[in-house]
């Protein structure tokens, strides 16, 4: 393979906004598809996470789906259910996207652990992460699952080989720099409507 397991997603961010600078719905998702593959490098410790994803990216799919012309701009869904009072649901978009976006926060600082803490282990950059993203969502159930997953992460130079070749962790860095500004931009949006603070039951 040429390139690393980053490649296809550095190449789909290109794509996300549109001309008018909105983040478009599917170009959105098939970047956070494209990190499916670098999610299962990891094996049991991110079986939780990669389908946790894998789960909300299907739904927003299906919703964008339902009348692309209508959702081509990722937030569209939302505001549809905000004005329709469906945004709150369980099984809502919004929802979707909020935990979508949690669970890049979490990658997105994983990422940077390995970057910044060449000393650490994976599972101390994972417990790490987790802390500062998803702990503060999670009750006790999905927290003490996920405690115990962490300790499933593997070695971190086996990992590394696995990435692929070429520069690692340059492609590390700019899919933190470049990915890193649509999640804040994600949890803006969902804080103007009121519906970034929801809590994982």
């Amino acid at each position: 393979m040429e390139g690393t397991v980053f490649t296809p997603a550095l190449e789909g961010m290109k794509h996300v906004k549109s001309e008018q600078g909105e983040i478009l719905a599917q170009p959105f998702l098939e970047v956070c598809k494209q990190i499916l593959p670098v999610i299962e490098k990891f094996g049991a410790a991110m079986a939780l996470v990669k389908s946790d994803i894998g789960g909300n990216i299907t739904r927003l799919e299906s919703k964008y789906s339902s009348n692309p012309s209508e959702f081509n701009h990722l937030y569209s869904m939302v505001r549809a259910e905000v004005a329709s009072k469906t945004a709150k649901g369980s099984s809502s978009c919004t929802n979707g996207l909020l935990w979508l976006t949690r669970a890049m926060d979490f990658l997105v600082e994983l990422f940077r652990n390995l970057l910044e803490h060449k000393d650490w282990t994976m599972s101390q950059a994972c417990s790490d992460s987790y802390g500062k993203t998803l702990k503060k969502w999670h009750g006790w159930l999905a927290s003490s699952s996920f405690t115990v997953a962490m300790k499933l992460a593997p070695d971190r130079k086996k990992f590394m080989e696995v990435m692929g070749s070429g520069d690692i962790y340059g492609d590390i860095e700019k899919f933190c720099t470049t990915f890193y500004p649509y999640l804040e931009e994600n949890h803006k949006f969902l804080a103007s409507v009121g519906l970034d603070d929801l809590k994982a039951s």
